[in-house]
């Protein structure tokens, strides 16, 4: 914790808890640690996600052991339908939206999350199967931005990144502490899943978690310092405007590729409003089409249009681009956003 509030953690601070061993151990650490320092005690808030049958019970069975712990606890329910593909990135995002609504109703600007190690080394694998690039591949931080779109006065904080699920586990045992197994974690549907059933193989040619994870690290460092280049190249070869973005094709072209593919993946996040980056292999199409030339015709990705700007708007040249959202989309989000209203009163 001493590190984490050197890299700018706020608290007080909301723990996220789901009940398996790993956000039940980050609870007590957080309240330990709240009273020793004379602190704050962190708020509990658990999703009845409604993917199980027991999925109301187990969230109930969490706001009961935050009570035993002192821990004022809070019940989110995610209402609808449920999805029938990507549960698993539908779920995540559903949790976060719900725990970012609710922190920021309270006034409280982080969430606490439990990713350990074994977390930092299966993202690295599940994104490494998806193509992602160096960002992709990049260690998660202990401080960053919230998730959902729309949150910017929130952060996640991840506290447990350098320690092992094992030793939290037996940490838990030798308090007296239980927890539950999600049965999720056992669904052969899931990616993470069947990462995880594929960890003895992986030890066996040397790729441990822990070797993994500290490759995720070393990237994670690299990924720092193009920060800094890319910033400065957005800030060179740019013009952000209110819902389109100009840019200049020659320099883009000419950039290290790194920084290209960077600076670009960064424009279309910006102007599609979407909490993640495009995927690589599309994203690398199209810096290959503006770098070698063939960048003849305008082309969607990400939810964004890309074209060369008509003349009046050409401030870097003949070939200055335009970036702005995909037409269908805008209309897409706006109906998307009307449902979650009328949703919502009918909630």
């Amino acid at each position: 914790m001493t590190r984490a509030l050197a890299q700018g953690a706020p608290w007080p601070g909301a723990v996220a808890v789901s009940g398996g061993g790993d956000s039940q151990a980050l609870m007590l650490l957080l309240a330990d640690w709240a009273r020793g320092a004379k602190r704050p005690l962190p708020v509990v808030l658990t999703v009845d996600h409604g993917l199980t049958s027991d999925s109301a019970r187990v969230a109930q069975g969490v706001v009961q052991s935050a009570g035993h712990c002192g821990l004022q606890a809070h019940k989110l329910v995610w209402k609808g339908s449920k999805p029938a593909a990507d549960i698993e990135a539908e779920a995540r995002m559903a949790r976060y939206r719900l725990m970012g609504e609710w922190c920021e109703a309270h006034a409280i600007k982080a969430l606490y999350v439990a990713h350990t190690l074994e977390d930092q080394a299966e993202t690295f694998l599940m994104r490494l199967a998806r193509g992602s690039g160096l960002d992709g591949l990049a260690a998660m931080r202990t401080r960053s931005p919230f998730p959902v779109q729309g949150f910017d006065r929130l952060c996640v904080v991840r506290p447990l990144l350098a320690m092992e699920r094992g030793p939290l586990r037996a940490w838990l045992e030798s308090r007296g502490e239980a927890w539950i197994e999600d049965p999720m974690n056992g669904d052969p549907r899931f990616h993470r899943v069947r990462i995880r059933a594929a960890w003895p193989a992986l030890g066996e040619l040397g790729l441990s978690p822990q070797r993994i994870a500290a490759a995720a690290e070393h990237l994670g460092r690299a990924r720092d310092a193009l920060d800094d280049a890319t910033a400065e190249f957005l800030e060179a070869a740019c013009r952000f405007e209110a819902d389109r973005v100009l840019l200049d094709g020659t320099r883009l072209a000419a950039a290290a590729p790194e920084i290209g593919l960077r600076a670009l993946a960064q424009i279309l996040s910006r102007v599609s409003g979407e909490p993640y980056r495009p995927r690589f292999e599309r994203l690398e199409r199209l810096y290959g089409a503006i770098r070698e030339g063939s960048f003849k015709s305008a082309r969607t990705l990400h939810g964004c249009r890309v074209g060369r700007a008509p003349k009046l708007a050409s401030i870097f040249g003949p070939f200055t681009l335009i970036v702005v959202r995909e037409p269908a989309r805008r209309a897409a989000r706006r109906l998307a956003k009307a449902a979650v209203a009328v949703r919502d009163q009918i909630s």
